[in-house]
């Protein structure tokens, strides 16, 4: 989301801009605070390639000077952060599914659930985090070692700088993931890197950037917990759709497949009665299964935002 504001003239004093652009910085931060912590990522990166930008393209003048000269066409900090809030509304608005109708009793909301469009993405998401769990553990735990025992060598430095960036790379895509399939906004940028900067204090930056660590942390969390959720999301739907369409099976002679209490076969020809009694057991099943979904969903969101991104 690139915002450009276009604010047509501004009248406000040289002294009440900021002279630099971590000063800028600063009072954008502090303009958007309260905000959600990946909007203002968004906010600072764009502002910083901006004016690093103008920057480049006038050599001779100060930062003051560009700050002021670009004022006009992108704005003073308190205005950009409004014009990011209010477009942030205007985006989550528009991609936010339709609201379900709020339902007050105890089975409207059970039952309620599976006409919620974001139960089915979580339940996918709890599915397909095996395969990306499986994958991030993998790219962390082999990066880590190779990188680590090849440090006594020379190519081990330059080859543990490019895992960590392979890994900061990684967590902008499952960040994506997590936004689109569970409706946790994540950052849509990476935090800025002045090129200006030498080289040796952009690499200790990454190394020192909290975020760096969190990331590796969550992948390698992402194994296990896409284990439980792929276990949990299968066994929950299998169990369940087994028990609703076994009666139904066997109502047209079908024989396969039995569920025993106790011994006692449910399903005999003896026991119609109880089919229809595992049946109901079938459906609780499944929309127990999409509730524990949108908590995973919950619960998910809620940590890929703490692990993968940036404290403001």
């Amino acid at each position: 989301m690139n915002t450009t504001a276009t604010t047509g003239s501004f009248a406000r004093p040289d002294s009440a801009l900021p002279q630099s652009i971590p000063d800028y910085l600063d009072r954008l931060r502090a303009a958007l605070a309260g905000a959600d912590k990946a909007l203002i990522q968004d906010a600072l990166y764009d502002a910083e390639e901006y004016l690093r930008s103008e920057m480049a393209e006038n050599p001779g003048q100060s930062e003051a000077e560009v700050i002021a000269a670009v004022a006009g066409s992108y704005g003073a900090p308190d205005e950009v952060a409004e014009i990011y809030r209010d477009t942030e509304i205007k985006v989550q608005t528009a991609l936010r599914p339709p609201a379900a109708k709020r339902r007050r009793s105890l089975l409207g909301r059970f039952f309620g659930v599976a006409a919620e469009p974001r139960t089915y993405a979580a339940l996918f998401y709890m599915l397909f985090s095996l395969a990306t769990g499986i994958f991030y553990f993998t790219w962390v735990s082999t990066g880590l070692s190779m990188s680590l025992g090849m440090l006594v060598l020379i190519v081990g430095i330059p080859l543990l700088i490019l895992f960590v960036g392979s890994v900061r790379i990684l967590s902008l895509v499952e960040g994506r993931l997590v936004e689109v399939m569970l409706g946790e906004r994540m950052p849509r940028r990476p935090l800025y890197h002045n090129r200006e900067r030498p080289i040796l204090d952009r690499i200790k930056d990454m190394f020192t950037d909290p975020r760096t660590w969190g990331t590796l942390i969550y992948m390698l969390l992402m194994l296990p917990l896409g284990i439980a959720y792929f276990t949990v999301a299968v066994t929950g739907l299998s169990i369940g759709l087994t028990l609703v369409f076994l009666p139904i099976a066997r109502l047209f002679g079908f024989e396969y497949g039995t569920v025993n209490i106790d011994g006692i076969d449910l399903l005999a020809q003896g026991e119609p009665w109880a089919w229809p009694v595992v049946m109901v057991l079938g459906v609780l099943t499944v929309f127990a299964t999409l509730h524990i979904a949108r908590f995973v969903g919950k619960f998910h969101g809620q940590l890929a935002k703490h692990l993968l991104v940036r404290s403001s």
